[in-house]
């Protein structure tokens, strides 16, 4: 196993919370559109994860010839997709808004701030979490050079 192989799933790691923090900005960031392009109310969104190899499929079969076919692959993960949350949103009265329908209610994004708050802070610390792993691969790899000297 080489040092980009065991920085693999932690890069992967990063790039899918990245996805996901930008998704969670979005929502707050629409938490009071009541008129998307589909006409109606922002529908919240979330990502999907799927855990994925992380390593070409050429080099996990050269591993696996010169491991006796023992090589274990490394697994990653990716954004399989981004999802839209179907739950309704509230409906407000307020028959000045321009966007109420005929009698005065507008349906607002079913968008919980709070919710998303907490999604966010998840979901930066898993990112925090990774570049940790990666500063402790980093050093560990570094300290095998040392040794080697």
């Amino acid at each position: 196993m080489d040092i980009s192989e065991s920085l693999a799933p932690s890069v992967s790691a990063l790039d899918a919370q990245r996805r996901r923090i930008n998704v969670i900005a979005s929502n707050l960031a629409n938490a009071q559109s009541t008129r998307s392009a589909n006409g109606g109310p922002y529908r919240r969104r979330d990502v999907l994860f799927q855990a994925t190899p992380v390593t070409p499929p050429f080099q996990r079969a050269l591993n696996r010839a010169f491991a006796g076919g023992q090589g274990g692959n490394p697994q990653g993960v990716r954004v399989a997709r981004v999802i839209e949350d179907y739950k309704p949103g509230q409906s407000i009265y307020d028959p000045k808004h321009p966007d109420a329908n005929d009698k005065g209610y507008v349906i607002m994004p079913n968008v919980n701030v709070m919710e998303e708050m907490v999604n966010m802070i998840g979901a930066s610390r898993a990112y925090e979490a990774n570049v940790q792993a990666i500063n402790a691969t980093r050093a560990m790899w570094n300290r095998a050079l040392d040794i080697g000297r």
